[in-house]
């Protein structure tokens, strides 16, 4: 019984540990994707949105390998469960591993942002966008990351780049004009 209870602990703590594996980088169909970044922004209505955005984030959640992916998994059932300290190792071992794999910064950003780490989260943000810069998802976390850090001219810039993406995002709302209005 201990071991049926301690083994998938064990299992996934040697994986958090195991020794870094050469990671390929992502594969990604680049004419779907831009075919789906194209569609998204030109969305008419926001439940077309919410499906387009849905496929991308598809291919932004498929990690480089199976190691790669169970990591990055893990790390986001950690999150869902509220345990943040073991989200970020997860995902700290999937960036040791994948170091060009966008998704591990931004997915550590989302929780360093939970937790309200805000400046290490935009520090990850950062590293997520310099790997792929249109996307959505970590920029509009570094808009809400940055208004968590009080910098809201910044947040309001990044915001409307992310917003230029994908006009549908659920974060337009945060949107307001240069004098403060809300639009």
């Amino acid at each position: 019984m201990f071991l049926r209870l301690v083994m998938p602990f064990a299992v996934c703590f040697a994986a958090l540990v195991a020794p870094a594996v050469a990671c390929p980088p992502p594969v990604i169909d680049d004419a779907k994707r831009s075919a789906l970044m194209e569609t998204l922004r030109t969305s008419e209505d926001e439940a077309a949105a919410r499906g387009i955005n849905a496929q991308l984030w598809e291919i932004w959640l498929t990690a480089p390998t199976a190691e790669a992916q169970e990591l990055l998994d893990l790390g986001m059932e950690r999150r869902n469960a509220h345990d943040l300290d073991g989200a970020i190792r997860a995902f700290e071992a999937l960036i040791d591993m994948c170091p060009n794999y966008a998704e591990g910064y931004n997915q550590r950003a989302f929780a360093l942002f939970l937790r309200q780490d805000y400046t290490l989260a935009l520090i990850d943000l950062e590293r997520a966008l310099a790997i792929t810069p249109d996307h959505i998802g970590a920029l509009s976390g570094q808009a809400l990351t940055l208004m968590g850090l009080g910098r809201d001219a910044e947040a309001q810039e990044v915001l409307r780049a992310a917003l230029a993406l994908n006009p549908w995002l659920s974060e337009r709302h945060l949107l307001t004009e240069p004098e403060g209005e809300d639009i």
